[in-house]
């Protein structure tokens, strides 16, 4: 592709151009490779959406794909112990054959219920695992799905779901054009942001100062982000909701409530001002440790800015109540008449998605078709918490799981109540990981399948186009030989296994299933082609791999796309390939009311679940911690994902796995910067080094998270040298958020002491 270099050697340099995989901004990426070397990476200028920015993870996509504790091929556990057992490279059959030899009779002594799947969320990073984990989950035909979302962003998906009638209508600030931004939970400086795809996010905030605007933020330490911020409020954690709601009590109070545009739109405006009636600035001020004053002023600056934009991310999420303060967000968003406008709260249009129809009320979101076997929790999105994954495979009984599959996940390190849940993946009859590492999960495994590097597969995000602050679409092919079978193919093989077909079936059978899927739906009654041949679509299909084809067949059908020849100006996926710097679509655009699908056709500001739950947040308002502290987590820029921590130029320098302290908490329990402390919580304790800083809330003691990498049977050998401490050793799988099943992993009560 593009350009060559033969400034060094003999063997020409060759540039190619793709996205960063590595987090969610999605920055593009400009590669220079000598034949297979990767000689440099370095952010895309030419790219329209990221131009040129690029964190320091992104150049270390060549490490990735260079480091020899990388699997290049399968492995078979032999033994029974996981901390001694002997680990054995085999070929690509004898893998598969032994997963038929292990998972098979599981499902036919036991049912399907018997088999678990976790996902982790690197799959929503690559084709493969958006678009075949699908088909393996049907194959599995199992209720006992889990995934990384119950540790993350499962809050917002129910709480957008009861508000515009699907999980996956979810709005992001405009950032481009806001020009107040208030952020909960939040620190981009760190993870780029999240539910909010914006290359240079904190770039994107310097400029709303620039051109005379305002960004707050709320969080209880003093993130880089807050160090950049106009204002810091140093919130209570796990308090995010009753702060929002008294903004939502303070438009209503002082009369500024005005819905904008949307107002034609929303149902429940009675019944929300009821609900909020008695959540007052005054009344919360106690409970979330920020001045009723304060509060007030909050409120009336989103409503007096020319447009503003609301964002709560992963710190509200994960939270007691992760649901109702998602909610609440967007509740402020809707109040304050800066939803579905520019430079407010909006909808973004991904060129693939399904091309948007007239607006027509929707059969809406639910949850809780069933439940868990042993605790009752109800599904959401078809998906369990896993923080109840444990009590699944330890508790006895009919539909006891006794198998595990896992794709792209490591929850030893993601998920609650480690210690528990290494014992409960000791004892099962089969585990598979389909990973690229041994990890502190798959050395739990009995056979370990390693996809190939991100280099060797095409690139397009599904996920994060639907979350973009702009419309663009960009898509690029491998830069390398694969060294193994795609990621596609594994996971078409394990489901044909789980299906029955055996080992030995095509996987190219799951292929032709998919693709006839997504071409029976373009053609098929009120699809964008109806009426027309699938076969003759498929014959003009220009992609090759099959990830590809069934990609192509979204975009050409997809808002923007070409229609199959309807429209020549149209997208295709030849025509990404053409512009290896990727399309873009323009600025987000309103939305409402074609966005939402809810049975009334409206915004609903008062869904039923949603005031149920309301008295559990009021009792919060008289609770008191009486010098307690309590555990809260954070990121690092370099260390968003616990398997990035095996690459050296990542984890060098200052160590970051650190308890950092208040000083006046510090000196109050007798702990010294650079000394160990001892951290306890109702299911368990690390030690962990001290830093103390006034960075951090009184009260507040803070862990990063995906650290604990000392344990046998680990292949990570940088990872080893840094491994820190495993701050999930430490959460509650017993708290949850009712409304999501989302893990609380902010606000944990702790007890702290010298080591």
């Amino acid at each position: 592709m593009a350009a060559t270099d033969q400034a060094r050697g003999d063997t020409p340099a060759t540039v190619h151009h793709r996205t960063c995989p590595l987090c969610e901004a999605t920055c593009g990426l400009e590669i220079t490779m000598r034949g297979d070397e990767v000689v440099r990476i370095r952010g895309d200028r030419e790219d329209p959406f990221s131009r040129g920015f690029l964190c320091p993870k992104g150049s270390t996509l060549k490490h990735l794909h260079e480091d020899p504790d990388r699997l290049r091929r399968p492995l078979v556990r032999r033994g029974d112990d996981p901390d001694t057992a002997r680990w054995e490279e085999v070929s690509w059959e004898e893998a598969f054959a032994e997963v038929e030899r292990r998972l098979t009779p599981v499902l036919g002594a036991h049912g399907r219920d018997a088999v678990a799947i976790y996902l982790g969320n690197p799959n929503v990073h690559n084709l493969s695992g958006a678009l075949y984990n699908r088909p393996l989950i049907r194959a599995l035909g199992t209720r006992n799905i889990f995934s990384a979302s119950t540790v993350d962003q499962m809050p917002k998906h129910v709480s957008s779901g009861l508000m515009f009638g699907s999980p996956a209508t979810i709005p992001v600030p405009d950032l481009d054009r806001s020009d107040y931004v208030l952020l909960l939970g939040a620190n981009p400086w760190e993870s780029n942001g999240s539910l909010c795809t914006a290359p240079d996010f904190p770039g994107r905030l310097l400029a709303v100062q620039a051109r005379g605007g305002r960004f707050v933020v709320v969080d209880p330490r003093r993130t880089k982000t807050a160090a950049h911020a106009d204002e810091h409020l140093a919130i209570v954690p796990g308090t995010d909701a009753l702060f929002v709601l008294a903004l939502v009590h303070t438009l209503f109070d002082e009369e500024l409530a005005d819905l904008g545009a949307v107002a034609e739109h929303v149902a429940g405006l009675d019944e929300l001002r009821a609900a909020v009636a008695d959540l007052s600035a005054e009344a919360v001020a106690p409970a979330v440790g920020i001045e009723a004053a304060t509060i007030r002023r909050i409120a009336r600056e989103v409503a007096a800015a020319p447009t503003a934009a609301v964002y709560g991310r992963i710190g509200t999420h994960t939270a007691e109540f992760g649901t109702l303060a998602s909610w609440a967000v967007d509740v402020l968003n809707v109040v304050s008449g800066n939803l579905d406008r520019p430079g407010g709260a909006m909808f973004p249009l991904a060129a693939h998605a399904r091309r948007p129809g007239p607006p027509a009320p929707g059969r809406g979101f639910r949850t809780g078709r069933h439940r868990s076997r042993v605790k009752g929790y109800p599904e959401v999105m078809s998906e369990l918490p896993v923080a109840t994954l444990a009590d699944e495979i330890l508790e006895p009984g009919e539909g006891q799981v006794r198998a595990l599959v896992t794709v792209a996940g490591n929850p030893m390190l993601s998920t609650p109540d480690a210690g528990r849940l290494g014992r409960a993946l000791a004892s099962l009859d089969c585990l598979v990981c389909v990973d690229i590492y041994r990890n502190e999960t798959s050395r739990f495994a009995h056979v370990i399948l390693p996809p190939p590097s991100a280099l060797a597969r095409s690139h397009y995000d599904l996920a994060f186009t639907g979350l973009s602050v702009r419309n663009v679409a960009k898509w690029s092919p491998p830069v390398v030989a694969a060294d193994g079978p795609q990621e596609h193919e594994i996971l078409s093989r394990l489901a044909l296994i789980a299906s029955g077909q055996g080992a030995a079936a095509d996987p190219a059978l799951v292929d032709g299933l998919l693709l006839g899927a997504l071409l029976g739906r373009a053609t098929g009654e009120g699809g964008p082609c109806e009426g027309r041949d699938p076969d003759e679509l498929q014959s003009q299909l220009w992609a090759t791999e099959p990830t590809d084809r069934a990609l192509e067949v979204m975009l050409r059908t997809g808002p923007y796309g070409d229609g199959f020849g309807e429209d020549p100006d149209g997208l295709s996926l030849a025509s990404l390939a053409a512009r290896p710097h990727g399309v873009d679509l323009g600025p987000l655009r309103p939305r409402v009311p074609e966005v939402l699908s809810t049975p009334s056709g409206r915004i609903e500001l008062a869904p039923e679940p949603i005031l149920a739950d309301l008295p559990r947040l009021r009792a919060a308002l008289d609770r008191r911690r009486d010098g307690g502290l309590v555990l809260v987590g954070r990121r690092h820029l370099r260390s968003n994902n616990s398997w990035m921590h095996n690459l050296q130029v990542l984890v060098k320098g200052k160590e970051r796995c650190t308890l950092q302290v208040h000083p006046d908490d510090a000196a109050r329990l007798g702990l010294a910067d650079g000394a160990s402390a001892r951290v306890a919580s109702r299911v368990g304790e690390v030690v962990a080094p001290v830093e103390v800083t006034d960075e951090i809330r009184p009260g507040v003691v803070s862990l990063p998270h995906g650290w604990g990498h000392d344990v046998p049977g680990v292949g990570l050998a940088v990872a080893r040298e840094h491994a820190g401490v495993n701050s999930n050793l430490l959460t509650d799988a017993e708290a949850i958020d009712p409304l999501s099943g989302t893990a609380v992993l902010n606000a944990i009560p702790v007890e702290v002491a010298p080591a």
